[in-house]
């Protein structure tokens, strides 16, 4: 009987030891499950290694902690990664986010992982200086139409999300007539217009510098005679429409119109015929990550169909994934269907953008 025993139990060794190693694929987190046979080993280590690295930071313009928390949550399980796997992240203005991460670069002593921003001018001259990790994300071919049309750079970033500045107001405090940027125009006492600050926001300088080409000098100088405003968080801007302490806004965010709406706000925004200016939010990976392994792996969540539904629901912000299907095509609709004010933001300089904002403060004086 011990004999035999012993052989059955030979015999159940030499079984287990003849599974192959797809066998236990089971035990493998969804995201190797979902890899390509060839690349799962890959995949595997770059995990194991972001786990021994135990965080990630990085930093953003737009994400809401709300939806920060989400996809945290669903990046640990995507890749199996302990719940004491730690996203450091943190919430600032464009302009406060672009001091901090040159200061960084130039100190050469980096914190930050992963950045996301909304000036493409800004994120090619980062590329140029070689602080940008060069990485093939297995996700990039999904935007490979963004990239076409200047909006990615293979190799380097894609955009977790794009929004837009527009006219915005609340309905049931004031209704803008018209579907024009030139509607705004005395449509309210003056004062009761609210503007975006392009002395201290990279992206609402971006706007005016593509809206001016299309609307000219002379318009921003009537708007001017309106006494907006100025005005800096894109969530204070719709509080402020929704409380009634202003009319109109010019520099409205849908995503905000999205959020407070949710809570029962009535905010209204309008996409003007003369276009508008998206704004892709490139994320990129620091050239000096503290955390490589796990910027990699963050990157390719934010940009999978997954992460893109996590930020859409959250942040209403357009995706720029090809074929992807908004949730949300009242706030966020689809890239394809939006009428873009075309810029070469690859040839916009650092001298341009302060050419430019020192034009625009000389028509608002601040």
């Amino acid at each position: 009987m011990a004999k035999l025993t012993g052989i059955v139990w030979l015999a159940a060794t030499l079984a287990v030891a003849s599974v192959p190693p797809s066998a236990y694929a089971a035990e493998d987190p969804p995201a190797v499950k979902a890899a390509a046979a060839g690349s799962q080993d890959a995949l595997r280590k770059t995990i194991a290694a972001a786990t021994k690295e135990g965080e990630i930071s990085y930093w953003d313009a737009v994400i809401q902690p709300a939806t920060n928390n989400a996809l945290a949550d669903a990046f640990r399980k995507y890749y199996g990664l302990p719940s004491a796997f730690k996203v450091s992240y943190s919430l600032s203005s464009t302009g406060a986010l672009v001091t901090r991460v040159d200061q960084e670069f130039n100190a050469g002593r980096v914190t930050i992982d992963v950045v996301g921003m909304a000036s493409l001018p800004w994120v090619h001259e980062k590329v140029r200086a070689g602080h940008v990790m060069k990485y093939d994300s297995p996700q990039y071919p999904a935007y490979k139409e963004a990239m076409a049309k200047g909006l990615a750079l293979d190799g380097y970033f894609a955009f977790n999300g794009a929004y837009v500045f527009v006219p915005m107001w609340s309905s049931d405090k004031f209704t803008l007539k018209g579907n024009s940027y030139k509607d705004v125009l005395g449509a309210v006492p003056p004062g009761q217009i609210t503007i975006g600050d392009a002395t201290k926001s990279v992206t609402y300088l971006a706007t005016y510098m593509a809206q001016r080409g299309v609307l000219g000098i002379d318009f921003f100088k009537k708007l001017a005679e309106m006494k907006p405003v100025i005005a800096l968080r894109s969530e204070l801007i719709a509080n402020q429409l929704i409380t009634g302490q202003y009319q109109l806004a010019w520099s409205g965010m849908p995503t905000r119109a999205y959020q407070f709406n949710q809570k029962g706000g009535k905010l209204k925004f309008i996409l003007p015929k003369e276009g508008v200016v998206l704004l892709p939010q490139a994320q990129f990976i620091t050239a000096k990550a503290p955390h490589p392994n796990a910027a990699k792996l963050w990157l390719d969540f934010v940009l999978s169909e997954q992460g893109q539904n996590i930020i859409v629901n959250g942040e209403a912000m357009i995706s720029g994934r090809s074929g992807f299907k908004s949730p949300l095509p009242e706030y966020a609709p689809p890239i394809d269907s939006l009428n873009v004010i075309k810029m070469d933001w690859a040839k916009i300089s650092t001298a341009d953008m302060n050419k430019a904002r020192a034009e625009w403060v000389g028509i608002f004086n601040p």
